[in-house]
């Protein structure tokens, strides 16, 4: 339910109202974060709309005098490790000798030995032909280090609602500076960074316009959310090391926000002790949604039941495209209760099929001919992630059909959302992990589906999708 790369991805105004992330994982979350840009893309994957994750996935900046020639440069394509989504592997199990290295390994190993030679650093900033290459890696290696800047330059900038303050046209800076409540010479050096990041531009009247970073963010709910919970994010961030040394532990954030990672009995939550995760999935949900929809042909099912639904959000958009669809949701007491408020609104209860529980305890409702698990299963470790998968088999009919939709690890144009964001958002929050498509493809193998397939979404940023039939 947790997932915050949503947000990560561009979209108008119009389409962005009602949207955001699933929230992070297992409540169901870049758009996306503090990284984002427009997806804080990417979120961002950051997010911003670029897909780009929060911390260092913004645009290009400037590296400072004496960085170029340090950071190095080959060959892009050869130095760039192909996209997979087969899972991840381990070079030995403990106990058993490690193979010795190919062939291939070795002239790799000899590759990376060179490339990190200070001399030949020098070399290839100065050759003509592998110069340009050069001045790119060392552009990328600075915005991997100075990632948190522009985050934090983004954040900014929503707290203060200045792409809101300029779609309305250009301002002059003193007239945005008042606006803002800034002095006006501070207000220029978040400008400076954010102009330098494509989120505003000057124009030759000297003026402030939205920049093509930044036009996205304009009245998108779903990655200012995401922009803020990343506050939380890079708290429990400051101290990487003791993060994967010692776990995230009782001070951490993220996971005292997402209440069902540290309850026992998770079915006792009150509203209030769901109601932040769960409103912030659903800001999050419509993003992600159309990629589902658009990825997936319900109109072929009688039933859904949407597993781990949180509000609503996901089946309200299923319900407004596909009007003959049953509707069935299963969370928890209080989640299912947000969410009968919410689609009761819009929907006859003769269509609705509500129901409260706990999909690790109890089973699951029978009648549905496809469940879906959106932004569910990367919340929960692998034996749990069985059991659910499990029990999602029992409660389908023959040639009923499980969707899988979420943010997934080697997604070949989208190798940092899973990977890096959500690889560390995870252990933050206390459980969970990214898995790739080939992984998510052998489990359900493993819990008795046929027929699987990956559908591509339109923007694998914000989700891909696998499916099975019983």
């Amino acid at each position: 339910m947790a997932d915050p790369s949503s947000s990560f991805g561009t979209s108008s105004p119009e389409s962005t109202s009602s949207s955001l992330p699933k929230a992070a994982a297992s409540p169901k979350a870049a758009a996306s974060s503090n990284a984002a840009a427009s997806s804080n893309a990417a979120a961002s994957n950051g997010t911003a709309s670029n897909g780009a994750a929060p911390n260092g996935t913004a645009p290009h900046g400037t590296a400072p005098h004496g960085t170029t020639a340090n950071f190095a440069a080959s060959n892009s394509e050869a130095s760039k490790a192909p996209a997979s989504d087969a899972p991840a592997t381990t070079s030995a199990e403990p106990g058993h000798p490690v193979p010795p290295l190919s062939v291939g390994e070795r002239l790799l190993a000899l590759r990376d030995r060179i490339l990190a030679s200070p001399g030949f650093q020098r070399w290839a900033s100065a050759f003509p032909l592998t110069r340009p290459i050069a001045l790119s890696r060392s552009r990328r290696v600075f915005d991997l280090c100075a990632g948190f800047v522009y985050s934090q330059t983004v954040l900014a900038a929503v707290r203060l609602d200045l792409f809101t303050r300029l779609s309305r046209g250009p301002m002059a800076p003193a007239e945005l500076a008042d606006a803002c409540g800034l002095p006006l010479d501070r207000l220029e050096r978040l400008l400076g960074s954010a102009t330098a990041l494509g989120l505003v531009r000057r124009t030759r009247s000297g003026r402030i316009a939205l920049g093509a970073m930044g036009a996205p963010l304009v009245g998108n709910e779903a990655l200012a959310r995401m922009v803020e919970h990343n506050v939380l994010f890079y708290h429990d961030l400051a101290d990487p090391v003791a993060l994967l040394r010692d776990g995230p532990g009782d001070k951490g954030l993220l996971h005292g926000y997402w209440a069902y990672t540290r309850s026992s009995e998770a079915k006792d939550l009150t509203s209030e002790q769901v109601g932040p995760y769960s409103a912030l999935m659903a800001a999050s949900q419509p993003l992600v949604s159309r990629e589902i929809l658009d990825a997936y042909p319900f109109q072929r099912h009688r039933r859904i039941l949407d597993v781990g639904g949180g509000e609503g959000a996901f089946l309200e958009q299923v319900g407004l495209r596909h009007h003959r669809l049953e509707l069935g949701l299963f969370d928890l007491p209080a989640v299912a209760a947000r969410a009968r408020e919410r689609l009761s609104e819009r929907f006859s209860p003769s269509r609705l099929h509500l129901n409260g529980g706990d999909f690790f305890r109890d089973p699951l409702p029978r009648g549905a001919d496809v469940i879906t698990l959106v932004r569910i299963l990367h919340d929960h470790d692998d034996h749990e992630t069985r059991a659910l998968l499990g029990s999602v088999r029992e409660a389908l009919p023959p040639g009923g059909t499980v969707v899988v939709a979420e943010p997934m690890a080697g997604t070949r144009g989208a190798e940092t959302v899973g990977a890096a964001y959500f690889s560390l958002y995870l252990l933050a929050m206390g459980q969970g992990r990214p898995r790739s498509p080939a992984e998510y493809r052998a489990l359900l193998r493993e819990a008795g589906f046929r027929k699987i397939r990956s559908p591509r979404p339109r923007s694998p940023v914000l989700t891909s999708v696998v499916t099975g039939v019983a």
